[in-house]
């Protein structure tokens, strides 16, 4: 890689991780007012139920603010799996940085251990903070070591092993989010987090993803 091509890399990922940052903010920004409408003595479980309308309203906004992360990161590049990578790699920025600025503006979480709601899609994910920090964690390092690799003229290959670990592994992630009905309902206080499964299922993506990465670098050579 010439020297043009580190800095246009480096700015690349400089702009794509302002973004991510910026989205961060904005989010951290309608979870606080949300709070102050439904949990205006401060966020705890059971859940508020909120109204079918808002929900409907929130839905389409995370399902908007993944389309909003995909189409920056199409603009990247033409390729399928560069274009994957500045996905990942800003969406963990994003996510990341989204509890930061609820940190620095409400103070909370109060610790990573603290149960939030992650998601609406398809149903509530429950889970500590934690779980989703460390997921973001490695969907950027992954997105930019495959960035890097396009970077070097080389691609990203994989291996039906490879899928399988990675497949089965998002699957047993989810479902340690989407388990607890019953919280997710806002009907009860979260049952006891499966940290267990969460870490095999996080320990068979992490190896996924290096099986790939090894067979795209011994490709190139």
């Amino acid at each position: 890689m010439t020297r043009k091509e580190k800095s246009r890399f480096f700015w690349k990922l400089f702009y794509l991780s302002l973004f991510a940052v910026a989205m961060g903010y904005l989010e951290s920004a309608v979870v606080i007012y949300l709070r102050k409408i439904y949990y205006p003595e401060g966020f705890h479980f059971p859940l508020q139920l909120i109204p079918a309308k808002t929900a409907a309203i929130e839905f389409i906004r995370e399902v908007a603010t993944i389309l909003m992360l995909m189409a920056v990161a199409a603009l990247t590049s033409r390729r399928f799996w560069e274009r994957f990578a500045f996905f990942i790699f800003i969406f963990g920025i994003w996510d990341i940085f989204f509890y930061l600025w609820l940190k620095v503006l409400i103070n909370w979480p109060g610790s990573l251990n603290e149960f939030d709601i992650l998601f609406f899609i398809p149903v509530p994910w429950i889970g500590p903070v934690w779980a989703p920090i460390l997921i973001s964690l490695l969907m950027i390092i992954s997105g930019y070591l495959i960035a890097r690799l396009y970077q070097s003229d080389l691609g990203f290959k994989s291996s039906l092993l490879a899928w399988f670990l990675t497949m089965t592994g998002i699957a047993m992630i989810l479902y340690t989010f989407i388990v607890d009905k019953a919280a997710g309902a806002g009907e009860a206080m979260p049952r006891p987090f499966l940290t267990y499964l969460f870490a095999i299922g996080y320990g068979a993506c992490l190896i996924g993803f290096l099986i790939s990465y090894r067979k795209s670098k011994v490709k190139a050579m």
